[in-house]
């Protein structure tokens, strides 16, 4: 057994890159951290140890992720520092020669962050950190009291030709119906009102315990004390209409979905080997908004990917126009090394990849604006969070419109009746005020 007094009274900083996943990930390990005895470092403060949790979806996050490290490493001389996530995994040996690295530790040996840094400090022989074991480990993260994020899945097996989380993350794979209960009753005991479902494909959820996404959701949904769950991303072709119409009944699930369609265009998605075609993504959308006219439908897409020719973008932009959502996540395609999309061999100009970039975020701004406009005027409830004293309060309605209301501490994690107003002056919320009963 090893001696946990090797941690006791030392100090931790923590950063982050990426997805949600991450976050509720890189939040476990702190609390693993504090179980031990090390506190979360206040600025100003140098830290003895440092966790860097990497992502690697493009190669912009690569850099990213370098760069970060190489910061915190200046920012705290002579800290134990630990990169671990999916850079991790992909990249060890470049991480490793950054100076100022100690302790590499991959994507799908997160959850042995802490052990393996027990044993680095107390100078044990290590167990290999980057093999390609595929355990799981509960995430769950807490960074205020009004929302939290719950990994449900890890994992994926599907290989779209672009990806390469498959091999950063391993394949699907999740906790059991009754473990993500407990840890949900467990959020509402800390006083959490809201939980974000997250993982790397949820509605995959049940290869590891033969079970299935749509029992999670109602199981989570009779937790007593959790007023508010948000589906953070599901594939078109998981989502099913049964899922929609429990949503659009149930007591706390939000009429908000995430969608990634990623292309507009039924060739390039076969290209990417996506497992669903532009009509039966349109027939999901339609779906949703027949049952909850009011909902708040996000959507992913990628620009500029091998194969992507110019008519094929047009053809993809007029269906993303076309398409009653609220707002649209635009990632620039980046070449990923080991990917199948090397194989395809028309490559999009940078230039024209950032002018596509583009149009597709003035069409998300102008849709987002419009979803916003449409609830001028009406009255919504909205789970308002804590704001410094003198900065107004913001919070989210169940169809996730940002609200802007004065500053009443006393009102910090509540669910009020918020009437809309005009757009405040920054553009990113409406004004609110709140109703009293």
């Amino acid at each position: 057994m090893l001696d946990t007094s090797v941690l006791q009274g030392k100090k931790a900083a923590y950063f982050t890159l990426g997805c949600k996943l991450n976050f509720a990930e890189t939040s476990t390990i702190g609390e693993q951290l504090r179980s031990y005895g090390v506190r979360t470092v206040e600025r100003g403060e140098v830290a003895d140890i440092v966790v860097v949790n990497t992502c690697s979806v493009t190669e912009v996050a690569d850099h990213k992720c370098r760069q970060a490290i190489s910061r915190l490493v200046k920012q705290h001389p002579g800290a134990f520092v630990v990169v671990t996530g999916c850079y991790a995994q992909l990249q060890p040996a470049r991480i490793g020669q950054i100076e100022g690295v100690d302790l590499v530790v991959g994507a799908q040996q997160k959850h042995q962050v802490v052990p393996l840094l027990m044993h680095q400090l107390l100078g044990a022989d290590m167990p290999d950190s980057t093999s390609d074991g595929e355990g799981w480990a509960e995430a769950c993260s807490h960074g205020d009291r009004t929302r939290y994020f719950l990994k449900v899945q890890d994992g994926c097996n599907y290989f779209c030709t672009y990806c390469t989380i498959p091999f950063a993350r391993g394949r699907s794979r999740n906790g059991s119906i009754a473990s993500l209960v407990k840890q949900a009753e467990r959020v509402a005991a800390e006083g959490g009102k809201e939980i974000v479902i997250t993982g790397v494909n949820i509605g995959d959820f049940g290869r590891s315990t033969g079970e299935n996404f749509f029992d999670l959701i109602r199981a989570l949904d009779a937790v007593e004390g959790i007023s508010r769950y948000r589906i953070s991303s599901i594939e078109p072709n998981l989502l099913t209409d049964d899922i929609i119409d429990y949503v659009s009944h149930s007591r706390a699930f939000m009429p908000h979905f995430h969608i990634p369609l990623q292309s507009g265009c039924d060739e390039v998605l076969r290209l990417m080997h996506r497992r669903y075609t532009t009509d039966l993504f349109r027939q999901r959308i339609e779906h949703i908004k027949a049952v909850m006219p009011h909902a708040f439908i996000g959507v992913d897409v990628i620009v500029g990917t091998r194969g992507e020719r110019p008519e094929l973008f047009e053809q993809a932009f007029r269906f993303v126009e076309s398409l009653p959502i609220s707002q649209l996540h635009v990632f620039s395609y980046s070449e990923r090394p080991g990917t199948k999309a090397l194989e395809i061999p028309y490559v999009v100009d940078p230039k024209e990849k950032h002018e596509r970039s583009q149009r597709l975020l003035a069409l998300s701004e102008a849709k987002t604006r419009a979803f916003y406009n449409a609830f001028i005027g009406t009255v919504r409830p909205v789970l308002l969070e804590h704001a410094p004293k003198g900065r107004p309060m913001h919070g989210f309605t169940d169809n996730y419109i940002r609200v802007e209301v004065n500053n009443t501490p006393s009102l910090d994690n509540t669910l009020c009746n918020v009437l809309l107003g005009e757009h405040n002056r920054q553009g990113d919320a409406l004004k609110g005020t709140i109703m009293n009963d």
